[in-house]
């Protein structure tokens, strides 16, 4: 008897990630929308790199951290759109149980990370505009690296921390995830080991390491607002407000979407609403990102052109001599 209660706890090796499943009539309109998509976040993202590395210009603190987040969102995408087209295009939804893991290992590094280098930039555009005189002796170049290596190393260790107990786990159906995505969440529900004690440390250890985070943005963007409505001037107001819009525009769209996964209570009426969701912090948000960037921004805008015209000139003069 104890032999058959193992064996059917161990028969579980892989889930149905059943993603957009019941959307079986737009399935032919998803595979072109999400591959644009892709298309366009891991151009975009690379092209903001490529320009702050090549541009001696963009060598600021700032732009050091936006070519960070544009890298961290290239990987982040990549982690989750080609398996969602993989399996639109060819119908099979199952992923393995290690897979799973693995893919919720480097999602959760990343998102963890995403939200720490946030910070950072709020951090940043606080200093520059509460505190302009300080900003060069406070953010220098080792500081930031600093500040990015932690970015990423806080996203790791939550994840990984979470990633080896959730290996532990033994599941015996059912298998079904209604999500497009390996999410801790629904690897606890499917999960037949018992679990109490894992939901109670978990939770408070992703809030000790995001929620700092989130605080710090917050009180930063608290204190750039209080100054700029202190400057006396509409041109000032605008110009001190210009430097750090777009990050907000970015903040908002992201912890938006993330606390509407993440707050609300799971269930069945609320579940395609956090797909929607997960779909905007997961996938739309990485897009935007350089677009919100470069539209907003002299600088990005600036160092387009000149690379676009580097480009030209290069084509035209290959052409001639070739």
């Amino acid at each position: 008897m104890a032999d058959t209660k193992e064996r059917n706890q161990t028969s579980i090796t892989g889930f149905i990630l059943l993603g957009f499943g019941n959307l079986h009539e737009l399935k032919i309109l998803l595979f072109p929308l999400f591959l644009v998509i892709y298309i366009v976040t891991v151009a975009g993202n690379i092209l903001i790199v490529a320009l702050v590395v090549a541009d001696q210009h963009l060598h600021t603190p700032m732009y050091f951290f936006l070519g960070n987040l544009s890298c961290l969102e290239t990987c982040y995408t990549s982690t989750i759109l080609p398996r969602m087209l993989a399996s639109l295009l060819t119908g099979d939804r199952s992923i393995s149980v290690s897979g799973c893991l693995i893919q919720f290992d480097i999602f959760g590094s990343l998102l963890a990370a995403e939200c720490c280098i946030l910070s950072v930039m709020s951090y940043d555009r606080y200093l520059a505009i509460c505190k302009p005189l300080q900003y060069a002796a406070y953010m220098n170049s080792r500081f930031s690296f600093q500040l990015v290596a932690g970015s990423w190393l806080n996203g790791s260790v939550v994840s990984t921390i979470i990633t080896c107990w959730l290996s532990q786990l033994i599941f015996c159906g059912p298998n079904e995830i209604d999500h497009f995505l390996c999410d801790y969440t629904t690897l606890i529900k499917l999960s037949c080991s018992d679990t109490n004690l894992m939901v109670l440390v978990i939770f408070p250890l992703s809030f000790i390491f995001v929620l700092p985070p989130f605080l710090l943005t917050l009180a930063s963007y608290v204190y750039i607002i209080s100054t700029v409505l202190r400057i006396s001037s509409s041109t000032g107001r605008q110009k001190a407000f210009s430097t750090c819009s777009s990050h907000l525009i970015v903040v908002t769209i992201f912890y938006g979407s993330l606390f509407v996964v993440y707050m609300l209570p799971d269930t069945a009426a609320l579940r395609d609403l956090n797909k929607v969701s997960s779909v905007f912090y997961t996938i739309l948000t990485p897009m935007v990102n350089p677009l919100i960037y470069s539209l907003r921004n002299k600088e990005v805008k600036e160092a387009l052109r000149k690379a676009v015209s580097k480009t030209m000139t290069f084509i035209t003069n290959h052409k001639l001599f070739s």
